[in-house]
């Protein structure tokens, strides 16, 4: 094994958990920082209006790259299952498979995005105020889709080998190169919102070079050989059963955001820029909630390859008390610190923003603690090959999103916005809480076995 992978099948959980996932919150959080920064550039240079444009387009955002996040996630399980099952040739397979997968996915997600993109933003009633630069904010990050995806398959598939260091510290390599070239684009070459989005593109293209660069030269692991692209389609086929309804989770997910930002779209500009500054943090705050989860899909692959069923179990009670933990914290300092930290996004005059803002972090902070057992039990049950569950819990997480948006921003206004995610949490978290509980019966069967 060599120092860039790292074996997840031996030693005590909770430290290997712990010691994968510090990397990954520090990455995670490097990238918010970076949407920090780009929102504080956005609102204090170009104004409320241009802060409103790009904050509509998230929930867009979130629904493609949310898809690649999911499916690039997905198709790295069954690599990290084959090394932890000290597949060599397996692992180098997998590689092949999930870069051919990745392009093609991405050329097809390319055209779709990129041609129904306008046409989405007429849907989600952007105000005709701020749509010239919400579109050309998003149609030049669309048309460029396969750097993302491309940057997303290599992280992931160096994570699924045990090595959570190196894809954060590519990533963050990438991200400052977007605080650089994010300023320059948009002052001083003055391009206003679309420079925003060709530095994104710009960043993401530095970073796939540096994984593939990183790869070449120090994860051999990782190292195609000719005959390892000879894909059957029985491989192929085993990497979609896991990619896709990854992918399609989040996307189904991301369908209720886009509900939720047309019903805020009708709120006005200020609520869709309350919304937007407010989620830049509460996006900072479920990012080490989000890096547990992430750890465990790696662990738990790993150990289900190496058929160590019994370190599963260790491994997501330790998980829950470290996550919950955090998230408990997280929530009281939304509730101290809300007005303060939303203030940062926009001018003294912008009183509004803030007491919406700061009403929607304390509201969403009360509830991290069921949003980090999702991501746990979730993670968990997509490590052992599992699909069918969590593509329920995100129908449910959906059709929560969606009723708060339709039924109780027409009641309560911004209220009910706020309490959109947590209803989303509690439906999606319930079915993947039984189905976990559940598959961890059988897994006393199949130690029985093991040791008959």
């Amino acid at each position: 094994m060599s120092a860039s992978t790292k074996n997840l099948t031996e030693g005590e959980p909770w430290r290997l958990i712990l010691f994968f996932t510090l990397p990954l919150i520090a990455g995670n959080i490097f990238q918010q920082l970076y949407a920090f920064v780009d929102t504080l550039i956005v609102g204090r240079i170009l104004g409320v209006e241009a802060l409103a444009a790009v904050g509509c387009t998230g929930p867009l955002l979130f629904l493609i790259m949310g898809f690649a996040m999911g499916t690039t996630s997905g198709l790295s399980i069954y690599t990290g299952q084959r090394f932890g099952a000290k597949d060599e040739k397996g692992v180098r397979q997998s590689a092949a498979a999930c870069l051919l997968l990745t392009l093609a996915i991405a050329a097809v997600m390319t055209v779709l995005a990129y041609g129904l993109c306008r046409y989405l933003l007429l849907w989600m009633q952007t105000p005709p105020e701020i749509m010239d630069n919400a579109y050309a904010f998003i149609s030049i990050i669309f048309g460029w889709l396969v750097v993302p995806f491309l940057l997303l398959m290599v992280t992931n598939i160096v994570r699924a080998l045990g090595d959570s260091r190196m894809p954060t510290v590519i990533l963050a390599f990438a991200l400052t190169c977007n605080i650089i070239l994010e300023p320059v684009f948009i002052m001083a070459f003055d391009w206003g919102v679309p420079g925003a989005a060709w530095a994104v593109v710009a960043a993401q293209s530095i970073g796939v070079a540096a994984a593939v660069f990183y790869i070449a030269k120090k994860v051999p692991a990782l190292h195609i050989h000719a005959e390892d692209w000879h894909l059957t389609k029985k491989i192929l086929w085993e990497h979609l059963r896991i990619g896709l309804p990854m992918g399609f989770q989040t996307s189904i997910i991301a369908i209720g955001a886009v509900i939720l930002q047309v019903a805020l779209n009708n709120l006005g500009p200020v609520a869709v820029a309350s919304y937007a500054a407010s989620q830049k943090v509460d996006s900072l705050a479920l990012m080490p909630m989000m890096s547990f989860g992430m750890a465990m899909a790696a662990y738990t692959a790993q150990n289900y390859g190496a058929r160590q069923y019994h370190r599963i179990t260790e491994g997501v009670k330790k998980c829950i008390y470290m996550s919950v933990g955090f998230a408990l914290v997280a929530g009281l300092f939304n509730a101290i610190f809300g007005p303060q930290l939303v203030g940062m996004f926009v001018t003294e005059e912008a009183e509004q923003v803030v007491e919406y803002g700061s009403m929607y972090l304390l509201v969403q902070g009360a509830c991290y603690w069921v949003l980090a057992l999702l991501f746990i039990f979730r993670s968990t049950l997509q490590g052992l090959g599992q699909s069918v569950v969590p593509t329920i819990a995100g129908v449910m997480e959906l059709v929560m999103r969606a009723g708060a948006a339709l039924i109780l921003c027409e009641m309560w206004g911004f209220l009910g916005a706020c309490w959109a995610s947590p209803l989303a949490w509690i439906g999606s978290a319930i079915p993947l809480m039984i189905a976990y509980y559940w598959t961890r019966r059988s897994f006393r069967h199949k130690m029985v076995s093991i040791e008959g």
